[in-house]
């Protein structure tokens, strides 16, 4: 588990596949001993889904391989690569994928719950760039899952997250041009300017380019003073199209009390996956917990200011994401986004600090949930804070796909008390 903070829980067997017949022998056996079963690709579930007790834990980290084909514009993988090390790959063949934003998340379980990742603005979430799976069903059988065949499966398996009643052993994938240029504009701001700065970022929300990831940062820099961070990294076709998308953040009213500021300054993809590394320091102890939301600004504030009043140290942090509003998706469980998305990340070092911190996400976010339309599975705090994260017509038909594959409930769900 990447997270520090292990939960107490335990399986009584790990089973660590080496290839496909490994995990149909392990379904098998799992048959046999009728044991329920979670399944494991990078570890980098906050909460620790895959671990269960009494349960065996199906690792598939090994399963990572990789296969592109730059002239149909695909690629296969298995569900223990590595994001960062696939967008690498690809990018010797000027290809992209919309991977995650931290640096060594594995693909199985990213791409599952839906994959909110870079340039997903644009492509959507991840999931929508799975063409077709390798599953093993309950009963042991592998199948191949498409638009013609299997479709079911296919449909659970872009959203369900851990929710998913199945081990796949390959993704294929759609992938796409490389964007030819990145670049990232940086303001930092005195915290009392927050009505200020957050009024305006909600106002301009829908005039963005969907080339930008527009997020302002709430912290505390050396544990003491709040600041406001305003930054919006761009992947574009060309630097003058980045330069034109930024210029936006320039339209701040309160500009001229920037602390600090840092306008179109050239930034590679793999720049901006490394500085995640800041945010989320490899050790740490980490809660988290997250909302979906279209409320107004208002309506917003008061609690994002009790936020702010609560906010643990550096590298804990708020962030609030412009994302909406979304084009169509496709018919797909992944079914629930708003315009925007607001996280919350508790970081420590110290499990002595675990009863000060590992509750602040979940308290913050019960309080303004009256706001939220919905939580995304990346950032899910489902044991302990339960919300919505499909529509109820997915929830709806998501059982009953797993009622006809799964129907002695082989696999864990979600985990939700």
């Amino acid at each position: 588990m990447w997270n520090g903070r292990i939960p107490d829980r335990f399986p009584d067997l790990i089973v660590q596949a080496a290839g496909e017949d490994d995990v149909v022998g392990a379904i098998a056996l799992a048959g046999e001993r009728d044991m329920k079963v979670s399944v494991c690709s990078g570890g980098h579930s906050w909460a620790g889904s895959h671990l269960r007790d009494g349960a065996m834990l199906l690792d598939v980290s090994r399963l990572n391989e990789v296969s592109m084909d730059a002239v149909t514009g695909t690629a296969s993988v298995g569900p223990g690569v590595r994001g960062s090390d696939f967008l690498a790959g690809l990018r010797e063949q000027e290809l992209f994928f919309p991977v995650g934003h931290c640096q060594g998340v594995a693909l199985g379980g990213y791409l599952l719950q839906g994959g909110f990742g870079w340039l997903s603005r644009i492509f959507g979430p991840a999931c929508m760039s799975v063409a077709a799976i390798d599953v093993v069903t309950a009963d042991g059988e592998l199948l191949h899952a498409d638009e013609e065949r299997n479709s079911d499966l296919l449909w659970a398996a872009r959203g369900a997250g851990p929710g998913f009643f199945g081990v796949v052993t390959r993704f294929h994938l759609k992938v796409h041009a490389w964007p030819r240029a990145g670049m990232n504009s940086v303001y930092l701001y005195p915290f009392e300017l927050l009505d200020e700065i957050f009024g305006w970022a909600r106002e301009i929300g829908p005039q963005v380019d969907r080339s930008i990831e527009m997020m302002l940062f709430l912290q505390r820099p050396g544990g003491d003073e709040r600041l406001i961070g305003v930054t919006g990294p761009v992947l574009a076709d060309s630097e003058d199209e980045a330069r034109a998308a930024l210029a936006i953040l320039d339209t701040c009213p309160v500009l001229d009390r920037a602390i600090a500021a840092s306008p179109c300054m050239p930034a590679d993809v793999a720049d901006m996956l490394a500085a995640s590394g800041m945010l989320f320091p490899t050790g740490n102890r980490f809660a988290v917990d997250n909302m979906w939301t279209r409320a107004p600004a208002e309506q917003l504030l008061p609690g994002l200011r009790r936020i702010a009043d609560t906010l643990p140290p550096e590298p804990s942090h708020c962030m609030l994401m412009n994302w909406g509003p979304s084009p169509e998706r496709p018919d797909m469980a992944y079914s629930l986004e708003d315009d925007l998305y607001i996280a919350l990340y508790a970081s420590w070092a110290d499990a002595a600090d675990d009863e000060l911190y590992a509750g602040w996400p979940g308290e913050r976010m019960r309080e303004m949930e009256h706001l939220a339309t919905g939580i995304q599975l990346a950032d899910e705090n489902l044991a302990r804070r339960p919300a919505p994260f499909l529509s109820p017509g997915n929830m709806r038909r998501l059982e009953e796909i797993r009622a006809c594959y799964d129907p002695d409930a082989r696999f864990h769900s979600w985990m939700v008390h």
